[in-house]
């Protein structure tokens, strides 16, 4: 039994007539009917009840018409799969990444895309996870690895990790035992994410706590990225909270001491699509491989 005659064998019991069969596939009619009588000498049976009218399923014929489509669009679907990683090979992968991933993980992701798919380009666009968001919402990118919480309006969300937000000053004694937030709302900060302020998933969280305590959190510094802050802080200026795989990094500056907060805060990534839509098969592959180096940015989930 060979696919070419299933695939006769459902042609002419839907147009009834080797010869309409023949004539919709474009072959020679002899060859269709030779198919599908070998098909019939296989299985021990008569498929059709031949008639000057035309064809008729008989019983056995009924039987295997559902089963002879379904495998047919089986085979369909393994053809397409292999369609998928053919187009995979030539194009853009593009995608929206929040503004400060591991770079050990981008390199190894970057690495070992371009080992499989030398002929794709690579495009990691590098945003705060409020203009991911967004840039995936307007169609400009196709997909995008974010940090929670953002405006999910038109999106699909897949979680995948978590890090735990942590408080860092050089006051050893103000690490000893996690910190409040109202502690955290009286201390001297200086916040990092400078531009996007409350609207900064991280510093969201921090201002959303604060209001369920009746307290506000107003940084006395504010500056654009993680590691001015961090030193900064290592400078006994201000403390500053920041994510644990920060504080994970060799350059971290020793002088510095971190403590959980009382009410543990955690950066949960996901990555986010167009609702609705799919991935293109380069796009696709980007993700798998990004997605297998989620251990880089905390706990999987």
């Amino acid at each position: 039994m060979t696919i070419q005659q299933l695939a006769y064998f459902v042609a002419a019991a839907t147009y009834g007539s080797f010869s309409a069969a023949a004539d919709a596939l474009h072959l020679a009619q002899p060859s269709l009917s030779e198919q599908v009588r070998r098909l019939e000498d296989e299985l021990g049976v008569e498929l059709f009840a031949r008639t000057t009218r035309g064809l008729t399923l008989t019983e056995a014929g009924r039987t295997l018409q559902p089963e002879a489509e379904a495998a047919l669009v089986a085979v369909d679907r393994a053809r397409q799969s292999v369609v998928g990683v053919r187009e995979v090979l030539t194009g853009t992968a593009t995608i929206g990444i929040f503004g400060r991933p591991p770079e050990p993980m981008v390199t190894r992701v970057v690495e070992r895309f371009r080992e499989q798919h030398p002929g794709v380009r690579v495009r990691l666009v590098g945003q705060n996870s409020v203009d991911v968001a967004a840039a995936v919402r307007d169609g400009q990118t196709e997909a995008g690895l974010v940090a929670l919480p953002i405006d999910d309006r038109g999106l699909d969300v897949r979680p995948i990790a978590r890090d735990e937000i942590v408080y860092a000053t050089t006051d050893a004694r103000r690490a000893r035992r996690p910190v409040t937030i109202e502690q955290v709302a009286d201390a001297q900060l200086v916040l990092y994410d400078s531009r996007y302020g409350a609207d900064d998933p991280a510093r969201r969280q921090l201002v959303e706590r604060a209001q369920r305590a009746g307290r506000r959190i107003v940084p006395v510094i504010e500056v654009e990225d993680y590691d001015i802050a961090a030193r900064i802080a290592a400078a006994g200026l201000a403390d500053t909270v920041l994510a644990w795989r920060f504080a994970r990094t060799p350059d971290f500056p020793r002088s510095i001491h971190t403590a959980s907060l009382a009410e543990p805060m955690f950066d949960v990534f996901a990555f986010v699509t167009r609702r609705g839509t799919l991935l293109s098969p380069a796009t696709r592959e980007l993700v798998r491989l990004l997605e297998d180096e989620k251990g880089a940015l905390g706990a999987p989930l």
